[in-house]
């Protein structure tokens, strides 16, 4: 209370000081002004006895005296009038512009009105009455015209230059609050098309989830029965049959439990089981596990795998998975009798951070015609004829699980030859389990709601 009493009270001198100061200007300038007025008035007045340097110095202390105040006077006319005057509209310099032209046209009026009377009487006086009067007051009364207009113009010109800086400085701030609107109005148009599709995304993922989930009891059902049916004496038919539905039956399982893992890994509601394993021997074990389909696809396998440590702390299971489908997709959609290179080797990430990097490459059974963002949506399959066993969901699988362990994939299409390349950091403390999320996120909502402010 006391500051903002200390406040009011400086408030109040500094604006009983500048009236002060006004007061003491108009009287000086006021006083110049007459004194100059005099001056002149005197010039006039003793005309015929004013001759040649008397006459000069009567006229120029009148020309001083009239220049000073009438600079103190237009001064403070100007700021009382126009000091806090703003042109209004958005073409600020347009209304200041105007302005300035209609008080120029006025002045110059008033100028070449006062030249004219000015250059009459030196007629006058030189002409009609040169033998009894000075031409010196003539002379002194057309040069006053011309120099105290001059001077006027110099004095306005100045004002109205400091008044455009003014125009163009508040033209200038209302730009910028202009463009910080505009880029607020468009970060909430983002921000509510950010949630917008999060919300679909969230709505997508939930769907394929419970879709997924309710599938399951259904095609368990199928599974158990098609099984007892082939323990039954059937006939070559039949059993060809159920043949099938065994095979199809498998494959649409397979389908729903990716369905339902990648809807999980994307929904970010995982449980990340850390630990330290070698990312070689990972492979081997794949290569192990899928013998008999590799032996059978026609394919050679080319491993080359570096000498280096490829030892890494992350989610076996995941790396595992992401793994089998790179080989399952190069197994799928190789042209048959060609090479599959697999690769692993150690990338510096700077300082002391390692990533482990496994790269497969493969030659297409097919035109390759879609891009790298193409083939890791959901769904995307790169033989658009359909002539091949996938369904369109393990490099997707891939890319979710990959950036789920903080790492990075990425697809690198020449001609006919297709490389995928993982990249995963060597340790992943970074990495947080799901109900580590979901708990700090519970946390800083609890913190904004009862603050206001967000983490």
């Amino acid at each position: 209370m006391d500051t903002k009493w200390k406040n009011t009270d400086d408030k109040s001198k500094w604006e009983a000081l500048k009236e002060r100061n006004q007061d003491v200007v108009t009287l000086i300038g006021g006083s110049l002004l007459l004194m100059g007025l005099f001056f002149i008035a005197t010039l006039i007045a003793f005309r015929d006895e004013l001759w040649d340097g008397s006459g000069i110095v009567v006229g120029v202390l009148g020309n001083l005296s009239l220049a000073a105040g009438s600079v103190m006077i237009v001064d403070m006319i100007m700021k009382n009038r126009y000091g806090n005057w703003m042109p209004e509209g958005v073409d600020r310099y347009g209304g200041w512009k105007e302005k300035v032209r209609k008080m120029d046209r006025r002045d110059r009026k008033i100028g070449a009105a006062a030249f004219i009377l000015a250059f009459i009487y030196l007629i006058i006086i030189v002409q009609g009455y040169s033998y009894y009067y000075s031409p010196v007051s003539g002379y002194m009364m057309t040069i006053t015209v011309l120099v105290q207009f001059l001077v006027y113009e110099w004095r306005m010109r100045r004002f109205w230059q400091a008044k455009l800086d003014e125009v163009t400085e508040k033209a200038e701030e209302e730009k910028e609050t202009l463009i910080r609107q505009r880029i607020e109005e468009a970060r909430e148009i983002e921000r509510k098309s950010l949630e917008k599709v999060s919300r679909s995304d969230q709505l997508r993922i939930d769907l394929i989830t419970n879709v997924s989930h309710d599938l399951k009891t259904p095609l368990t059902s199928m599974v158990g029965y098609i099984e007892l049916m082939k323990k039954e004496e059937l006939s070559d038919v039949m059993r060809d049959y159920v043949d099938v539905l065994s095979e199809r039956s498998g494959k649409l399982g397979e389908m729903v439990n990716s369905l339902f893992s990648l809807a999980k890994a994307s929904s970010g509601n995982v449980e990340l089981k850390m630990e330290r394993f070698e990312m070689n021997r990972l492979i081997d074990q794949i290569f192990a596990d899928m013998d008999d389909r590799m032996k059978e696809s026609g394919l050679e396998f080319i491993t080359q795998k570096t000498e280096e440590s490829t030892e890494i702390v992350s989610d076996n299971m995941y790396c595992y998975r992401i793994c089998q489908n790179l080989l399952e997709n190069a197994l799928k959609y190789s042209a048959k009798g060609t090479r599959v290179f697999v690769k692993t080797y150690v990338k510096n990430a700077g300082g002391d951070a390692r990533r482990i990097c496994l790269e497969m490459t493969n030659t297409a059974g097919y035109f390759m015609d879609f891009t790298k963002e193409d083939i890791v949506e959901r769904f995307a399959r790169g033989d658009k004829a359909r002539s091949s066993e996938g369904n369109g969901l393990g490099l997707a699988i891939v890319s979710t699980y990959t950036k789920a362990l903080g790492g990075e994939f990425d697809i690198r299409i020449d001609c006919d030859q297709f490389r995928a390349v993982v990249e995963l950091p060597a340790e992943n403390a970074g990495i947080r389990s799901a109900e580590t999320v979901q708990f700090q996120s519970k946390a800083e909502n609890y913190i904004e709601e009862k603050t206001g402010k967000a983490l």
